[in-house]
């Protein structure tokens, strides 16, 4: 990370190699560099940012602070945020941005100062989800929170290269694009959402493919919640290597 006075003699230089233009939307975010001498100038179109406690998978009920990044081609027709899709529509924010922000929000003060109390004082997860986020280059943005000793968690379909540094890949593999198949085997978790009875079988083609350490999850389409639920707990106790993921957030209504 630079210091202040380096940062500044970055902002006043001008580019030597002359490719100043920035990068399209649709480009990955290492084209969208403010200034190519510093990472934490790299920019992403963030929607949200906010800490909550996570609702879904292995990590339920556990306080994480999320950052939704915009742009998604997936788009699956019963997605509950379609406004990340269009990246265009969200603000771009620096990698020292976003990182600044999660340590403003994940930093308590009133906490007593005691040697067990210092190690806990910060929430130890950051969770980047979309959107599809996978769409851009996470690279530095996953290596400056790990300089802020932060978890990296990414939830993501998979459709896309992974980039970054993780501690927990979330793979929730679609329909509409499939996972890229290097992806797979490095999932720390496989949640396929439940719509239909169909889908079972789609979750058990991935099932196979994942390692054995991989933690397998059915959750049910928030919007067929009530109908496909007795179906997930029924296919469950006949498959015990499945345990159900329940969007907790949403019953408790926390974001």
């Amino acid at each position: 990370m630079p210091t202040r006075n380096e940062e500044q003699e970055t902002r006043n230089q001008k580019p030597e190699t002359g490719n100043e233009k920035q990068g399209t939307r649709n480009e990955k975010p290492e084209t969208r560099n403010v200034m190519n001498e510093s990472m934490t100038y790299i920019t992403l179109p963030v929607m949200e940012a906010f800490y909550t406690l996570q609702g879904e998978g292995f990590h339920q009920g556990k306080a994480a602070y999320f950052i939704r990044l915009g742009g998604c081609d997936v788009e699956c027709f019963w997605c509950d945020v379609k406004e990340s899709w269009d990246e265009s529509k969200h603000p771009l924010l620096s990698v020292e941005e976003i990182v600044h922000e999660a340590l403003r929000y994940t930093s308590p003060t009133e906490v007593p100062i005691t040697p067990t109390a210092i190690g806990r004082m910060r929430v130890a997860i950051i969770v980047v989800t979309g959107g599809e986020p996978l769409m851009h280059n996470l690279e530095a943005l996953t290596t400056a929170l790990k300089k802020e000793n932060f978890q990296t968690h990414i939830e993501t379909s998979g459709s896309h290269t992974l980039s970054g540094n993780w501690d927990w890949i979330c793979l929730s593999p679609k329909k509409f694009k499939p996972p890229l198949p290097e992806i797979i085997p490095l999932a720390n978790e496989l949640k396929v959402v439940i719509y239909n009875k169909h889908d079972f079988n789609w979750a058990e083609q991935f099932a196979q493919k994942v390692s054995e350490h991989c933690k397998l999850y059915l959750q049910p389409e928030w919007g067929q919640s009530t109908k496909v639920t007795p179906l997930i707990i029924d296919y469950i106790k006949k498959n015990p290597q499945w345990e159900l993921s329940l969007q907790l957030h949403k019953y408790i209504n926390v974001p």
